[in-house]
């Protein structure tokens, strides 16, 4: 016993370690007290560094390591303030001690308003360094160590003459000068040489413009020549115009410039601007004073209006904004959903569990002659990940062999082998912890990963092996097939992808479409239903749980998507997101049938009852949404517990590239879902694969509770909403009931051999017809209504069979003679 125990190794559970960085961060509140601090005390030093200059004579005796409470001094801040500023001005710095309260002020500023801290430094390292150089000019000029230069600068000023002289001296403090001018003021002689050239043509412009004037009214008074007199431009110079000049040229060049915006050389001033351009010419002879004056009237070109009306309202109003309507919603807060971190703490490293583990594969793997030259563990909230590099000659297909006996060595529920891992020279193995952490929905949402995601529709899953929050786009998946057994998570993954949805997207932009066959699972969103949920008109719920609604929803779905493309159409776009920028551009009127587009999720919580109960009325609008809604913003996501062929068929798996996986008890069910296996090794409560056509990825689901989402629920439910869920077109069944065809000679020319094969068959349903008689969904179901008029079958009873109202073919003979 006693061997027992000392050969029993103890469990350490280790926390971890926090860097040295995080422990000398600083929260919001110590940011704001110790900014508060620094800015008063800068101040504080500025008023007692101040005082000291008249007072320093005075307070010099009185200064003191420690002085008495009887001392007495005239610094604004007494004696403390004489003994700071005597210290950091006289024994120190100078006048250039100035700058120290200075720096220490702002210092304060940019912790209470948390700004970033790379200007700061800056400032620090560029306000010493000046602080010093001004300490040693002064050294340098003064002499002494007194006021001006302090000990520092004579000091070091003395320390430079004695080691490279006055020269050096000099030549040093001027370097320093240019090396401040240049990196801190960034002022490089062509700059400098610039700004004189640039103040050098102002003055000159100026000069000019005002020897101009001057010059101009000189001459008008001196002219007795043919003169042009600008009318409604004060500023412009009147300018001479030879007597020789044709009053057919001078037409001539003035209506020549009128669309190049200069007037001509015949003017004198060949650089006047097109808004300079006299609206009216006056042209008189001073020669001949019998000639009439003739006035030149100039037409100005109209400004060009935006080039076409898109630009135009856009610039008037702005782009189109769908989330008006509902301008004040805010967002659900984090706070809504519960954190288990804080009853977990984190993800836990048991290093006595790992290096069991490691010895045990090392151990189980040796017994087959297989050597690993290295291995690496990476611990996951559920699993471990026990990364393996075999020796040189190893075959991988033996390793992969050895699932089931590495499980029987570890003792461990649902080993499953990655041999290799893509993208890796390794071979994966990955182990249950015993001891799981729960991946709470707060820290999947709260991540940087989800919060900066830039996508259409992000949703969060929950966490990798790696403990990194997935993100996936729900719009270029485009539809997501869900399968797993009871109690593994599916319904716990639905509200997951819900809730994503709910705090990254607004109302307007995005609608659910929920069916619930359980009736249990997703009827907390009914508090939402005039914010997020969509619904046929004339329904009082929009969560559907009757299956005979499920078939008209789906088929109103189709007619929606029809009604999108022929938007598409006429718009020339290829998708919606391009559609919905080109009407928030204001590039499609509203009056022609245009509206914005919100996406549409598609919900189905358990899809093997709906095909039991509805079959090929189903499966059929399933498949052809899942073919072409893509483009128009249609998306389906489809959760199943029985992931069997006769569910998920060929055409149905054919279109759902992405596909999560939830433990299976079988690997059929494995195969059937994700196309290989994997889904029957995993442990459950969570824990899923994910692919979307390509590798397989392991996540632990985020855990989101039904109080978390019914706190969600309440408070966007709580908010102003629309009038209404948000309509799907109309949609009216094919066996609605009706008893239209009531004349006997609009029959159908198989009307009596279908009569017989449904009193045959004793079954009365148009997908009986179908196969039997070789016909169309829509033949079928005339027909069907035709028997319920002669009275064979009876009335619509949803996704059931008809009742057959004939009980042989005796009676159907006699029904349809007495007819005759």
């Amino acid at each position: 016993m006693a061997k027992k125990q000392a050969t029993t190794k103890k469990k350490v559970t280790k926390k971890p370690k926090t860097s040295l960085k995080e422990r000398f961060t600083l929260s919001r509140q110590q940011k704001v007290v110790l900014g508060s601090f620094l800015f008063f005390l800068g101040i504080a030093l500025f008023f007692a560094f101040i005082s000291f200059f008249f007072n320093w004579k005075i307070d010099q005796s009185e200064i003191s390591l420690f002085p008495k409470r009887t001392a007495s001094a005239k610094n604004w801040l007494s004696v403390s303030g004489a003994a700071v500023s005597d210290f950091f001005i006289f024994k120190g710095f100078g006048i250039s001690a100035l700058i120290l309260p200075v720096l220490i002020s702002i210092t304060g500023i940019y912790l209470f308003f948390d700004l970033s801290r790379k200007k700061l430094a800056g400032f620090w390292f560029w306000g010493v360094l000046v602080m010093i150089w001004i300490s040693v000019v002064f050294g340098f000029i003064t002499k002494e160590n007194g006021l001006f230069a302090g000990v520092v600068g004579y000091e070091i000023n003395d320390f430079l003459q004695d080691y490279i002289g006055f020269i050096g001296t000099v030549l040093v403090l001027a370097f320093l000068a240019i090396v401040y001018i240049v990196i801190r003021l960034k002022y490089t002689p062509e700059k400098i040489s610039d700004s004189f050239k640039k103040t050098r043509k102002e003055i000159n412009k100026d000069f000019k413009t005002t020897q101009s004037v001057n010059g101009s009214k000189k001459s008008q008074s001196t002219t007795p020549k043919e003169e042009i007199v600008v009318g409604q431009t004060a500023d412009l110079p009147v300018t001479k115009v030879s007597s020789k000049t044709k009053m057919q040229d001078v037409t001539t060049d003035v209506s020549k410039n009128d669309s190049k915006g200069t007037v001509n050389q015949h003017y004198g001033n060949p650089k006047i601007q097109s808004d300079e351009i006299p609206e009216k010419l006056i042209i008189k002879s001073d020669s001949n004073p019998d000639d009439i004056a003739m006035e030149v009237e100039t037409v100005v070109e109209e400004e060009e209006e935006v080039k076409n009306l898109s630009d135009k309202l856009v610039k008037d109003f702005g782009e189109f904004d769908p989330t008006l309507e509902l301008g004040n919603y805010k967002f659900p807060s984090i706070d809504l959903l519960k954190d288990y971190s804080v009853q977990n703490g984190g993800i836990t490293i048991d290093q006595g569990e790992l290096e069991e583990n490691k010895n045990r594969i090392v151990e189980t793997l040796k017994n087959y002659k297989i050597e690993i030259a290295q291995i690496k563990a990476t611990v996951g909230p559920t699993v471990t990940l026990y990364e393996i590099v075999p020796e040189a000659g190893i075959r991988i297909s033996k390793i992969k062999n050895l699932e089931d006996d590495i499980a029987l060595s570890l003792a461990a529920l649902g080993i499953r082998i990655i041999a290799p891992i893509p993208g890796k020279g390794t071979i994966g193995i990955e182990v249950p912890n015993k001891k799981s952490t729960i991946v709470s929905m707060r820290s999947a949402i709260a991540s940087s990963k989800f919060q900066n995601a830039e996508m259409e529709l992000p949703i969060s899953l929950g966490k990798t092996i790696s403990n990194e929050t997935f993100v996936a786009d729900l719009a270029k998946m485009p539809h997501l097939l869900m399968a797993g057994a009871t109690g593994q998570g599916k319904s716990v993954g639905l509200n997951a992808i819900l809730t994503s949805l709910l705090y990254k997207k607004h109302p307007a932009e995005v609608k659910f479409v929920l069916v619930d066959p359980k009736k249990v699972e997703l009827t907390l969103f009914n508090k939402i239903e005039r914010h997020y949920l969509a619904k046929l008109p004339d329904t009082d719920e929009a969560i559907i749980t009757d299956n005979s609604k499920v078939i008209n929803t789906l088929n109103s779905l189709c007619i929606e998507m029809d009604s999108r493309y022929d938007m598409l159409k006429l718009a020339m776009v290829r998708n919606i997101k391009e559609y919905n920028a080109k009407f928030k551009a204001r590039k499609l009127n509203p009056e022609n049938g245009h509206k914005f587009l919100p996406y549409i999720v598609l919900v189905v919580d358990e899809f093997a009852d709906l095909i039991m109960t509805a079959g090929k009325e189903v499966e059929t609008p399933i498949a052809r949404l899942a073919q072409l809604a893509r483009a128009i913003g249609i998306h389906l996501i489809i959760a199943t517990q029985r992931p069997s062929v006769n569910v998920i068929t060929g055409m149905i798996k054919a279109n759902f590239p992405a596909r999560i996986a939830f433990r299976v008890t079988s690997k059929i069910d494995s195969r059937t879902i994700l196309d290989t296996g994997g889904a029957d090794q995993l442990i459950g409560r969570g824990d899923m694969l994910y692919t979307q056509g390509n590798d397989l990825i392991r996540i632990q689901c985020a855990f989101v509770d039904t109080p978390e989402v019914e706190r969600i629920t309440d408070y966007i439910g709580s908010q102003k909403a629309y009038p209404d869920a948000h309509l799907l077109p109309e949609y009216s069944g094919e066996e609605s009931g009706t008893s239209l065809d009531i004349n006997k000679s609009d029959r159908d020319k198989l009307f009596n051999d279908a009569a017989e094969v449904i009193v045959t068959a004793q079954q009365g349903s148009a997908s009986l017809l179908q196969r039997k008689l070789k016909l169309g969904y829509n033949r079928a179901g005339r027909l069907i209504d035709q028997l319920e008029a002669a009275g064979i079958v009876g009335p619509f009873e949803g996704s059931k069979a008809r009742q057959v109202l004939v009980t042989d073919l005796i009676a159907l003979k006699q029904l349809l003679d007495a007819e005759l």
